[in-house]
């Protein structure tokens, strides 16, 4: 079983930055591809961000090109995601995703990021 932990969320004012962190229980960490996702109160789950296994390859929903910045580091087994000219309609749950070449899929708990003044 592969656990992923995020942290890193919090309260930040509009236009502050913040990085979230996903660490995963692997010694195979670098046979992953990575994702994040956030969900707001009322609405689906989002697709934010996603890393190839090499950390060549990179891709970004819409909302945030240009804002976010995925990046991991296979030694320390996580990825990370930093988030910079935070809006307030980023506020939402974070969750850390993981899947393989065989498609098997793991889902961190989520952490919480509020963006407000």
């Amino acid at each position: 079983q592969v656990q992923l932990v995020e942290s890193g969320g919090g309260l930040v004012q509009p236009g502050g930055s913040l990085r979230l962190s996903c660490a995963a229980s692997t010694f195979t960490f670098s046979t992953y591809a990575m994702r994040w996702y956030r969900q707001a109160p009322g609405k689906e789950r989002e697709w934010v961000a996603e890393i190839t296994t090499t950390g060549e390859g990179t891709g970004y929903g819409d909302s945030v090109k240009g804002r976010f910045t995925i990046s991991r580091d296979n030694a320390k087994n996580t990825v990370y995601l930093q988030m910079n000219s935070l809006k307030p309609e980023d506020t939402a749950v974070y969750y850390c995703y993981a899947i393989d070449g065989s498609n098997h899929e793991y889902w961190g708990q989520g952490t919480q990021v509020t963006v407000s003044s």
